[in-house]
C-alpha cells in the first residue's frame, strides 16, 4: 500500500519556534548562580533542563548519546528518564554559558530542518511515548515538553511569562485529554456524578466530566455538578506535571460542591509520563 503523508504541521513548527524564541530571550539574561537553581521538575537545575532540550534535539537530529553514565537514578521512572538523566550528567560540569552556546548551535539546525522539510519528514514512523507514531505525532509532544520546561525555569527563576502563548493553550489541551481517567479510573467517581473544572486564564477553558455505567466521560456542559473545581491555567498545567501537588491549605484552587471527591481528582492530577 502507498504510504500516506500528513501535510506539514505548520501550527506545530510555529509553537515550536515560538517557545524557543522566548526561551533565548530568557537564557541570554541569566547569571552562573541562576543556571545552577533547582526547578520543581525532581533533581534538575535550571542549566539541566537545558540540557535536557539540547539533548532532545540533537538526538532527533540524529546525534549520537552520550557517553557518560548517570551514577543516580533514584529520580527516573522509566527508560526514557533514565535516557534523560544520562545526558543532563554529562553536562554538568559544564557553566551554563556553555550549555547555551551548544543549545543555540543545535537550535539553529534544528530550526532549519523543521523550516524546510517536506511533508514526508514529518510522516515518517517513529516511536514516540506513548507508542507508535508519525514525527508530526511526536512534534505534538515536544511543543507540550518544551513548554512546560520553559514554566519550570520561570518558576524556579521567578520571572513568569509566555503563559498565555499557542503553545500554552496547546500543551493544556493535551493534558485535558486525561480528565476522564483522572475522574473515573483514579478518583473512582460514583456514577451520576459531574465533575466540572473551571481553568480561569490566562488560558481559559471549562470541562465537565460525568461517570455513567462506571465509565467517565466528557459532556457539553452542566448546571449542577457534583463539584467545581476552579484555578488558573499555570496552577493546572504544574498538577498535572506533577511539579507542585495539591493540599486543601492550597489558596490557589477554589472547591465547590463534594469537597471529598474535589480533593480525589485533585489527588490524581499528575499525568505527567
Amino acid at each position: 500500500a502507498e504510504s500516506l503523508t500528513m501535510p506539514r504541521p505548520t501550527n506545530l513548527i510555529d509553537m515550536h519556534f515560538d517557545v524557543w524564541t522566548s526561551l533565548d530571550s530568557l537564557f541570554v539574561t541569566l547569571d552562573e548562580r541562576q543556571w545552577k537553581m533547582m526547578t520543581e521538575c525532581p533533581g534538575w537545575t535550571v542549566q539541566d533542563t537545558l540540557s535536557h532540550l539540547v539533548s532532545s534535539e540533537k538526538g532527533l537530529h540524529g546525534a549520537p548519546p552520550t557517553s557518560p553514565r548517570a551514577g543516580d537514578l533514584s529520580n527516573v521512572k522509566n527508560p526514557i528518564g533514565e535516557f534523560n538523566e544520562h545526558d543532563i550528567v554529562a553536562r554538568r560540569s559544564m557553566t551554563g554559558a556553555e550549555v547555551l552556546a551548544e543549545w543555540h548551535e543545535s537550535e539553529a539546525r534544528r530550526r532549519h530542518t523543521l523550516g524546510t522539510s517536506g511533508d514526508a519528514y514529518f510522516s515518517r514512523e517513529m516511536m514516540t511515548p506513548p507508542g507508535p507514531g508519525t514525527f508530526a505525532d511526536f512534534l505534538h509532544i515536544r511543543v507540550m515538553d518544551a513548554w512546560v520546561h520553559e514554566q519550570d525555569v520561570r518558576r524556579a527563576l521567578g520571572i513568569p511569562g509566555n503563559d498565555a502563548c499557542a503553545a500554552a493553550d496547546h500543551s493544556l489541551g493535551r493534558f485535558v485529554r486525561s480528565l476522564p481517567m483522572v475522574v473515573g479510573k483514579r478518583a473512582k467517581a460514583p456514577d451520576g456524578s459531574v465533575v466540572s473544572i473551571e481553568v480561569t486564564g490566562p488560558v481559559a477553558r471549562t470541562m465537565h466530566v460525568a461517570t455513567r455505567d462506571g465509565r467517565a466521560a466528557f459532556i457539553d456542559g452542566e448546571s449542577r455538578p457534583t463539584c467545581t473545581i476552579s484555578m488558573d491555567s499555570n496552577t493546572y498545567v504544574a498538577l498535572c506535571c506533577g511539579r507542585q501537588f495539591w493540599s486543601p491549605a492550597d489558596r490557589r484552587v477554589s472547591i465547590t460542591g463534594d469537597s471529598d471527591l474535589a480533593g480525589r481528582v485533585l489527588g490524581a492530577f499528575n499525568v505527567m509520563i
